[in-house]
């Protein structure tokens, strides 16, 4: 799997470790965004017409870029939730109103295992009548007890079927198991 910092939402830009129960490229998920907001314009690049990002971040490719959202230290009590979403620029460089693309199940925390994986997919198109955005960020919508989370767009992603029913243990087919060739 390729991590790319300038792809990851949480974490401090910078790499620094924030509080004691999250490291440096993961957040403790309380409600509202993630520590770090993607902008797809990077400098020296052009800014399309209506403020929106020039990076291509290959929709439709194969291999397409994933999501990848990761549970780093299971939480204690409630209900959890994120939502992937886009801005555009909003005429002074900084993010406009954020649309919902795409959210997960509510997930139980005390069924959250360390490994966890809660959204994985490729990396969705824009909804219908949703302008393409310059600025994509987590939100966490119903946040457990200190659940601590990686999240980010990745390429390669591992993706093989797990064997557990929290998503946590990768162990593809069960044993005894023959395929025929």
């Amino acid at each position: 799997m390729i991590l790319d910092r300038l792809l990851t939402f949480t974490g401090t830009s910078s790499g620094a470790s924030g509080a004691p129960a999250q490291g440096p490229i993961t957040d403790l998920a309380v409600a509202g965004p993630s520590a770090n907001v993607i902008d797809l314009h990077l400098i020296g690049l052009p800014v399309l017409a209506a403020g929106q990002g020039a990076r291509d971040l290959g929709i439709g490719d194969d291999p397409a870029m994933k999501m990848l959202i990761q549970v780093a230290a299971p939480g204690a009590a409630g209900p959890f939730q994120v939502a992937l979403e886009g801005a555009p620029d909003n005429g002074s460089g900084a993010p406009g109103t954020f649309v919902t693309w795409w959210q997960s199940p509510a997930y139980a925390t005390g069924a959250l295992g360390v490994g966890a994986r809660l959204y994985d997919m490729d990396l969705p198109r824009p909804p219908a009548g949703v302008p393409v955005p310059r600025f994509l960020r987590i939100n966490y919508l119903q946040a457990g007890t200190g659940v601590v989370v990686y999240a980010g767009i990745v390429l390669d992603r591992m993706d093989q079927m797990y064997n557990a029913s929290n998503n946590a243990i990768m162990g593809g087919y069960p044993a005894g198991i023959t395929v025929a060739n």
